[in-house]
């Protein structure tokens, strides 16, 4: 279970679907989502381990009090998750379908849960270099204390869609004893 937030972001992402479900940057219309836009981000791929936030919404950049454009995204991730983050992002990319990761925003002081999607999106067709993303808080924002997040960690990371649901595991049988399967 995700968000409501999250699962209409996630049904948005899949209405613009273009060459094998994956969409074209052009069909991303923040005009479609306004009450979500502070909450997004967009993200480019330059390199694998290298995702510099393209565009923040203005909850996103309140959050961490800062503007974040140009910094790539695993260096707001605390050292021991950036390749937990990095694998769900190139995980993402191949499938392509959309990752949600579980993070704690920490400040100097409080913490806030927050739900953070990450939905793969092509420059051209077919080409996933992008990632249309969310900034869904699970607590209240004000127990910050307008501190802002100086590090994200990991504390779970979930693929939704077909290519994640859980494949069949072969399993062992028997009959009078015998393995049959």
């Amino acid at each position: 279970m995700v968000h409501s937030n999250t699962q209409r972001m996630i049904d948005y992402w899949r209405s613009q679907g273009g060459f094998g479900g994956l969409p074209v940057r052009s069909a991303i219309n923040p005009a479609d989502f306004p009450t979500l836009m502070t909450q997004t981000f967009m993200l480019g791929r330059v390199s694998s381990g290298f995702y510099p936030i393209r565009l923040a919404g203005g909850l996103v950049a309140d959050l961490h009090k800062r503007d974040l454009r140009g910094q790539n995204m695993l260096d707001l991730v605390g050292e021991r998750d950036r390749f937990n983050l990095h694998t769900a992002l190139e995980t993402a990319r191949r499938r392509p379908e959309p990752m949600v990761v579980e993070m704690e925003g920490r400040t100097d002081g409080a913490s806030l849960m927050l739900e953070v999607l990450f939905a793969p999106i092509a420059g051209a067709p077919g080409s996933p270099e992008r990632f249309l993303g969310l900034y869904q808080p699970l607590s209240l924002v004000t127990k910050l204390r307008d501190m802002p997040i100086r590090q994200l960690a990991v504390r779970s990371v979930q693929g939704v869609g077909p290519a994640n649901e859980e494949t069949h595991r072969l399993k062992l049988a028997t009959l009078d004893g015998r393995r049959v399967a």
